[in-house]
């Protein structure tokens, strides 16, 4: 029988952590500008690069140690005195934006519209073709 410790899943605590303060995959992959799919992958790993660490544990309003060594016993503890943190960019829980949406409706149109001229374009050169 081995009595050897199972290494920290440095991914794993993320994840959990993130889930605990309710936050999603895409709004962290946001926040520390990389893709939701990027957030999954660091979250399967085991270790974690330092400087993303850092980052990470910025947005998620924890310190480096407080991910590499989480469990949910400390985590309730922290949790109790989280609203009293001046560094919590999530507080003040007011859900507002921090992108215009109707940007994002215009770009999406437009990236539309150019498919559509995409589109007619290849169907143009097709009926030429024949």
């Amino acid at each position: 029988m081995s009595t050897a410790t199972k290494p920290k899943h440095i991914g794993r605590n993320i994840s959990r952590i993130r889930e605990l303060r309710g936050i999603k995959q895409e709004i962290l992959a946001e926040a520390i500008g990389v893709s939701q799919q990027t957030v999954s992958s660091i979250e399967g790993s085991e270790e974690v690069e330092f400087k993303r660490l850092v980052e990470i544990a910025k947005v998620l309003g924890v310190s480096v140690e407080a991910i590499e060594n989480f469990s949910e016993e400390n985590m309730i503890n922290y949790f109790n005195t989280f609203n009293d943190s001046p560094n919590n960019i999530f507080a003040n829980n007011n859900n507002t934006c921090n992108f215009n949406p109707l940007d994002k409706v215009i770009e999406l149109y437009e990236r539309l519209v150019q498919v559509e001229k995409d589109k007619n374009e290849f169907l143009e050169k097709m009926l030429k073709e024949k």
